[in-house]
């Protein structure tokens, strides 16, 4: 096992490793987005429900949420470990520097916005995940099948204008945290051709930047405004 404690204790390895979680991460977010848009169906949640009912039961589904869960953990460590190292490397600013000429916000502030998004994560599981497996959460019946109705606990959680507000502002927070760290990942793996990489630039740009986090950013609001006979 030499080969994971070299790959651990380089900053090569740690830059690839945090690439393959994160992209792993990013696949992980269209997935869990399309399942959410159920939540858009206007069917008092069935859809939305027998959708977290298959995503709890089926075997496959749960091994790979563990995985996901890792990845997460491995990743904030990984950038976490790499950011310590960074500045040990360079302890004092150089007086003229101008890093905003050099790179883009999202480049320069990625450790902020990581540290955001894992905070958001873990308010973001207590209020669903611990609440679906540990909590009292209220059944729903559907031809004759009862189901954890977790489209209630969405409800009640999205009913609260606080964390509809601090939803969206995490919403654009990964959005500019996927901006720079989705192209990122590709280039940390050597993916760079003349073919690939516009496509690559492209997805990072508009597909995980801009519509993943607006359609997670949109869930919220409409529910909020359903609850609250808006709309």
């Amino acid at each position: 096992m030499a080969w994971v404690t070299q790959t651990l204790s380089s900053s090569l390895g740690r830059k690839v490793i945090m690439s393959l979680t994160g992209l792993f991460l990013s696949s992980f977010l269209i997935v869990h987005m399309a399942g959410n848009l159920q939540l858009f169906k206007g069917d008092g949640g069935r859809a939305f429900n027998e959708y977290t009912y298959f995503m709890t039961h089926n075997p496959l589904i749960i091994t790979i949420s563990y995985l996901l869960y890792t990845s997460i953990l491995v990743h904030a460590l990984m950038a976490f470990v790499l950011t310590r190292h960074n500045q040990a490397s360079r302890p004092i600013k150089y007086a003229y520097s101008k890093p905003e000429a050099n790179s883009a916000w999202a480049s320069r502030n990625m450790g902020i916005l990581g540290t955001i998004l894992l905070l958001f994560i873990v308010i973001h599981m207590r209020t669903f995940w611990y609440e679906m497996h540990f909590g009292s959460v209220p059944m729903a019946e559907y031809d004759g099948k009862e189901y954890k109705d977790l489209y209630a606990v969405v409800q009640v959680a999205f009913g609260e204008l606080w964390y509809v507000v601090l939803y969206v502002i995490c919403m654009v927070a990964i959005g500019y945290h996927l901006w720079h760290g989705f192209q990122s990942g590709f280039q940390t793996l050597g993916v760079r051709h003349k073919k690939y990489t516009p496509v690559i630039e492209f997805l990072g740009k508009y597909f995980f930047a801009i519509i993943i986090p607006a359609a997670f950013a949109a869930m919220p609001i409409y529910v909020y405004l359903q609850v609250h006979n808006i709309i």
